[in-house]
């Protein structure tokens, strides 16, 4: 086993995910209209998971450059809010196999994954 180079993500704005929602096509109002988020029983507004699955994504690519993603599982373990440094973290279990997480400043974990790459060099 070998741990991965922790990376860490600066954080995400209000307007990030108004660019987000127009980038992915997800308008859920959640991500952008506070008001909105807090009649549907959330604290504020929420990150997208697949923003933060894609930074899972992102992470991989930079740890291993030389390799294709070949599949890629994650489940999501807590709501995300904007203004939150995130901390993305991995751990090589085999020669192409592996684990990933993201938690938060106060060490709330946001994301859990596994990861195959292929063999082949990119």
């Amino acid at each position: 086993m070998k741990k991965l180079a922790p990376i860490i993500k600066k954080p995400i704005t209000a307007i990030d995910l108004v660019k987000y929602s127009g980038a992915s096509g997800d308008f859920n109002e959640i991500h952008t209209v506070s008001t909105i988020a807090k009649e549907k029983g959330l604290d504020d507004i929420i990150v997208h998971g697949m923003l933060v699955m894609g930074w899972a994504a992102a992470a991989i690519e930079t740890w291993f450059p030389e390799r294709q993603l070949k599949s890629f599982q994650v489940r999501f373990q807590a709501v995300t809010f904007p203004g939150t440094v995130f901390v993305i973290t991995g751990m090589l279990l085999a020669e192409y196999e592996g684990e990933i997480q993201i938690k938060d400043q106060q060490d709330e974990t946001k994301l859990i994954g596994a990861f195959t790459l292929t063999g082949e060099l990119a």
